[in-house]
């Protein structure tokens, strides 16, 4: 439908003259701006105030030694308030209710915690389905997270996780076709507006996970259309590959697949030329930083990233498989935890990365001095 149809038809969507006029109005509010952002669509990529409004983001434009703030920490928000549940295959890692959030990370930000990445984990009977509706619910677990802890800790630099596997009933990565693919466009346009429910929440930075072609675009799009794109960061898993480092991470979020797998829209292992072509995408598309996941095995391709993105900030996610085989070595007396968990970040680093998304956090609080 263009922008001029959906005026009209407002028009005639409700007799009542007084909803009527406040529907038009916002119908040709919609159009103007979405008409604006049109004119630039062109050069999408020239929008860069998003990636350095907020001081963390723009201490992330330079380069340097493993510090606090280059650390984003993951956490698993349950829709069950009082949940307090240490996840088996994640040593140490914790589900969260609402309620027991605060508790937990004001340590961790009294010892410099400077910021978090939230993944939501509905429970509760009947949250999944197969749009993935619950996910930008304004009373489910990511949005009553994310005002939560911009009330209680002002200066905390807030990522939201921007997919649909935790909340569909089939637990893929968006909206599925009668033949059980995925529908990208669809699956392109529901992303995109639970992005926009997360910004308009008041997180910092939002970052899709889904995989889908041209989310990007959609998201940055959306952020223009509603005036924001200049607060609020967007971050890309431009090259996220598949394969069986994921399974704790599915444990605590409930995403397992119930059928079939994410090869299709994940990137296959080796497929170095693909995750070239993505990262450029995306980058053209207007991310303001570029994601690569996971991160250990995956080096050349955080070094291919910093050499296309040579001007952004390249995120490396040490993965819930990987943080898991490093504390089970570590357990069997094969490696210190320390020195391995040190080893493993300074080569991320070394690779090119500029931010480490990472279960280790809380312990580098400890061994970091700055």
């Amino acid at each position: 439908m263009s922008f001029s149809s959906l005026v009209s038809d407002l028009t005639y969507r409700n007799s009542d003259r007084d909803d009527l006029r406040s529907q038009i109005s916002r119908g040709r509010s919609y159009a103007s701006t979405a008409a604006t952002s049109v004119s630039i669509s062109g050069d999408i990529s020239s929008q860069l105030h998003g990636g350095y409004s907020h001081p963390l983001a723009r201490s992330w434009q330079a380069e340097r030694q493993l510090t606090k703030s280059m650390l984003i920490y993951p956490l698993f928000i349950s829709d069950q308030p009082d949940e307090e549940s240490l996840i088996p295959s994640l040593p140490g890692q914790y589900r969260f209710g609402l309620n027991r959030l605060v508790d937990f990370l004001t340590p961790l930000v009294a010892k410099g915690l400077k910021s978090v990445i939230l993944f939501g984990v509905p429970i509760a009977p009947g949250a999944k389905d197969a749009l993935g509706t619950a996910a930008d619910d304004p009373q489910g677990p990511v949005i009553q997270s994310i005002r939560l802890l911009r009330r209680t800790f002002p200066d905390l630099f807030i990522v939201a996780d921007v997919c649909l596997c935790e909340y569909t009933s089939h637990g893929h990565c968006g909206i599925l076709r009668d033949d059980g693919s995925l529908n990208n466009s669809l699956s392109v346009d529901r992303i995109s507006d639970v992005a926009m429910a997360y910004a308009d929440a008041g997180a910092h930075c939002v970052a899709p996970s889904d995989m889908n072609d041209g989310r990007i675009r959609a998201i940055k799009l959306k952020l223009i259309e509603a005036g924001i794109a200049h607060q609020v960061v967007l971050m890309s898993y431009a090259a996220k590959f598949s394969g069986c480092l994921y399974g704790p991470f599915r444990d605590a979020a409930g995403s397992s697949p119930s059928f079939g797998d994410r090869r299709c829209y994940q990137l296959p292992p080796g497929g170095r030329g693909l995750a070239r072509r993505a990262i450029v995408r995306d980058i053209n598309e207007g991310a303001d930083v570029i994601m690569v996941k996971p991160a250990s095995q995956y080096l050349d391709i955080i070094s291919d990233a910093k050499e296309l993105g040579k001007d952004l900030p390249v995120a490396a996610y040490q993965v819930s498989g990987e943080y898991a085989m490093i504390h089970a070595a570590a357990k069997a007396g094969v490696f210190d935890l320390k020195a391995m968990a040190f080893e493993s970040t300074e080569g991320i680093l070394r690779a090119g990365a500029t931010i480490v998304i990472s279960y280790f956090t809380p312990e580098f609080l400890d061994w970091l001095s700055n």
